[in-house]
């Protein structure tokens, strides 16, 4: 494989390219879903070929063949890959150049117990159908789903500076949710969270998860919030569990600081961003509890791995460091532009489509204490569960989020269940109200296997780790 990629470099250098790397990517996928104690669909997919890329002056080309094996295809792929770049490079601009990683000749694997695509079908199919058929069970339940999704996937990485690059990634991921009818009410509650959790793991994550021990209690969640009172309205003290705090650090976080959108080279999707290259090193992001980081080496975090796309290794960047804003999510065309480090963060989605800079593990770093301790702290407000719904603005910085159940907390004690729980806020100010944070012990890497950027549209699989935090004074009830 790697001298098929290097057929598709060595013709893009040929063709007039300053510099050329090419990807040989096979990926599989399986995905099992199950309703009301039946499954509905497995489906299994192979995709596999060579995308190449092509720098020329101030541009890129990119072509793709699935032509795997074909040594010929690769090579007409490389040159057409010269051919766009230099089209593009027609229209003036700046030449772009890469800054510097080391050419390495190296492989990576997933660390990981079981193989997911070795388990047995029909196990895989008695746990979602198991999981439903709990929650459906539970009277006033009227819908229950689960699902589990299984990746594997192979690279062979080679660039025009000598990188020859092999990695093995696996990725685990599970989820399942009751929905709840009644008279005026519809009401949902999701396991692990709202859009499944997904690890670079085994089956051993599915198995640790344990979506049949946890169908009862999620059903009867989902038929309590129908009963519940309204979410409080005002500014309150807000709690998140961890994985609506992983959402939040993804969309008013993890966006604004890819520096394509900062450039304001990217824009499809998420929009652009507030920040400025020139407030590097001097924004006020947050509270000094606040300190972000983006760490692709976090032992089955959804973005970890070897090396990216363009062959940087993976590594841990400061973000935002006790408040300050000190980082970006950089490629190595863009990390050279703004004068900064290249932090491996460029990925593509499949073999033909263009890598591009991607979130890795962009996480809040842990305090110290528990999820009760935070409670017990409050005098009044709302503990708020498992994302429901997000809005922000092109900017990234105002935005609206709702979460599927809410406690209210009152002189340190959860009083009451509350139904259709949202907040709203402005970005840096949200951030500076951040108080309390929880400490290692309640430190989750969530991920995120849903992440849509750039067109034509790439799926991004993104990690957030984060623990329990507390927000003074933040508005609540908007809309309820």
């Amino acid at each position: 494989m790697f001298e098929h990629a290097a057929r598709a470099v060595e013709a893009a250098l040929a063709a007039g390219a300053a510099y050329a790397d090419a990807r040989v990517v096979i990926g599989r996928s399986e995905r099992l879903d199950a309703q009301d104690g039946e499954l509905q669909a497995a489906r299994s997919s192979v995709d596999a070929g060579v995308g190449v890329r092509a720098l020329v002056g101030s541009s890129w080309g990119f072509a793709a063949t699935s032509a795997l094996g074909d040594d010929a295809a690769a090579a007409r792929a490389g040159a057409e890959a010269t051919a766009t770049a230099k089209a593009s490079a027609l229209v003036p601009g700046r030449g772009l150049e890469l800054a510097d990683v080391p050419v390495v000749e190296d492989s990576y694997e997933t660390p990981h117990a079981e193989n997911p695509f070795a388990v047995p079908l029909e196990e895989k199919v008695g746990v979602v159908v198991g999981a439903t058929q709990t929650m459906r069970a539970v009277p006033g339940v009227a819908v229950a789903t689960a699902q589990l999704l299984f990746w594997d996937v192979e690279k062979w990485f080679v660039s025009s500076q000598g990188h020859r690059i092999h990695q093995h990634l696996v990725e685990s991921g599970c989820g399942m949710d009751a929905t709840a009818v009644g008279e005026h009410e519809t009401q949902r509650r999701s396991y692990p969270q709202s859009f499944g959790h997904v690890e670079t793991a085994g089956y051993e994550m599915v198995r640790e998860a344990d979506l049949p021990g946890n169908a009862q209690r999620v059903a009867e969640e989902a038929v309590q919030l129908l009963s519940a009172d309204p979410c409080p309205a005002g500014e309150l003290d807000l709690i998140l569990e961890s994985s609506q705090l992983a959402l939040q650090i993804h969309e008013s976080v993890g966006h604004a600081v890819e520096l394509d959108r900062i450039l304001g080279w990217e824009a499809a999707f998420a929009g652009t961003s507030f920040l400025d290259l020139s407030q590097l090193g001097s924004l006020r992001y947050g509270s000094e509890l606040m300190t972000i980081t983006a760490d692709a080496t976090i032992p089955r975090a959804l973005s970890t791995f070897g090396y990216d796309d363009e062959g940087t290794p993976a590594q841990r960047v400061d973000i935002v460091r006790e408040g300050t804003w000190v980082g970006v999510l950089s490629g190595r065309d863009s990390a050279h532009l703004a004068g900064v480090e290249p932090g491996g963060m460029v990925r593509g989605d499949g073999f033909n489509r263009m890598p591009m800079v991607r979130m890795t593990n962009v996480g809040l770093e842990p305090g110290e204490g528990t999820l009760e301790d935070i409670v017990a702290d409050t005098k009044h407000g709302v503990e708020m569960r498992t994302n429901r719904s997000w809005s922000i603005d092109d900017k990234r910085l105002n935005f609206q989020f709702g979460c599927e159940l809410g406690w209210e907390i009152r002189d340190g004690k959860r009083t009451r269940m509350v139904r259709n729980p949202t907040y709203t806020g402005i970005t840096p100010q949200f951030w500076s109200r951040l108080d309390r944070l929880a400490g290692r012990d309640e430190w989750r890497p969530w991920g995120v296997p849903n992440c849509g950027k750039g067109q034509p549209m790439q799926v991004g699989h993104t990690g957030h780790p984060a623990a329990p935090a507390r927000f003074r004074g933040v508005r609540i009830g908007v809309g309820g």
